[in-house]
């Protein structure tokens, strides 16, 4: 159980899982050329391996901070060695890394490699040095979870040669927009939520640096850019025909979004609150991974009443490499 606290195992199962929402439904059924199931499963575990090393090492970095904010789960150098923390933040790397290197050998470019490269890299840096710097921590974040969305449009050719008025890559540009806005929100609300063990560690946080008034107002001013075109694409959606996805992102998206910026507000400014509103962003995140499921099912709905069969289909993804 030491283990699956210190990688986060339920983050992992988060990113697993929004990667595969977005391979069925947008990837699959255009009948993918390289990421077929093998593929895909190569390259989703390769990009949780790499969140799950970055987890460790960011642990394996921030313990004194840990023993102040939150002494109660913290594992690392009582349950497991720091030692061992190293070995496996190495072996999780190395191994992610030949993962997707056998995915780029398929797709016959072995420059894709230097995402995840630049995403180890990123997140060594960040534990080291930029998670105790203004903004700067909170946007390689934030980055880093959009491209856990769009390395699939960066190693599946077919979808590089869409146009950007592709109703499949405008979709996922809106679904990285928004993970990367939410993972923004999220991050400068856990630094208001760890302010104690920040400042005692000489970290420059934005709660630190201008207060948890400026804080929590910015993050507001996320939540409006995030707000925004949830609702004007529930209402495009309304319009276009597809009701029920319209309703599930302004009923389960916009609106507890919205709820949660004014709650935030008004809430104390106290470690639990900031804690708890971590939490329900999250939960709105998963939301927003359902609303991709519920599009595609009315889409191939609509396909299958107008034409009297399913348009998409997924045996493409069983009959490439």
């Amino acid at each position: 159980m030491a283990w699956l606290r210190l990688i986060r195992w339920q983050n992992l199962i988060i990113i697993l899982l929004t990667q595969w929402v977005v391979w069925w439904c947008i990837v699959l059924p255009g009948g993918p050329v390289v990421l077929n199931a093998t593929s895909f499963l190569l390259l989703s575990f390769s990009t949780a391996m790499i969140a799950a090393a970055g987890y460790i090492i960011n642990d394996y970095f921030d313990i004194r901070i840990d023993q102040i904010n939150r002494p109660q789960t913290v594992v690392l150098g009582k349950v497991i060695p720091r030692k061992w923390a190293i070995i496996a933040h190495t072996l999780l790397n190395v191994t992610a890394i030949g993962m997707a290197g056998r995915v780029a050998m398929q797709a016959e470019h072995y420059s894709l490699l230097l995402l995840q490269l630049a995403c180890t890299g990123l997140l060594w840096v960040y534990s080291t040095t930029y998670k105790r710097r203004y903004v700067s921590g909170n946007i390689i974040v934030a980055t880093l979870t959009a491209l856990a969305v769009l390395v699939l449009y960066v190693y599946e050719p077919r979808m590089r040669q869409l146009s950007l008025q592709s109703a499949d890559v405008w979709i996922l540009g809106v679904f990285a927009w928004f993970a990367f806005v939410l993972t923004w929100m999220r991050e400068v609300v856990k630094d208001m939520e760890d302010m104690e063990g920040d400042a005692a560690n000489g970290c420059i946080t934005m709660p630190i640096s201008r207060g948890l008034g400026f804080a929590t107002n910015f993050t507001i001013v996320l939540a409006v850019i995030a707000l925004v075109p949830l609702c004007v694409g529930g209402i495009a959606l309304l319009l276009q025909g597809h009701a029920i996805t319209g309703l599930y992102v302004l009923a389960l998206l916009a609106l507890p979004l919205g709820a949660w910026a004014v709650w935030l507000r008004r809430g104390p400014a106290k470690p639990q609150h900031y804690s708890r509103a971590s939490r329900w962003l999250k939960i709105i995140m998963i939301s927003g991974i359902g609303s991709l499921l519920i599009y595609k099912t009315q889409k191939d709905n609509r396909a299958t009443n107008s034409t009297g069969i399913t348009v998409a289909t997924p045996q493409a993804a069983y009959g490439n490499g």
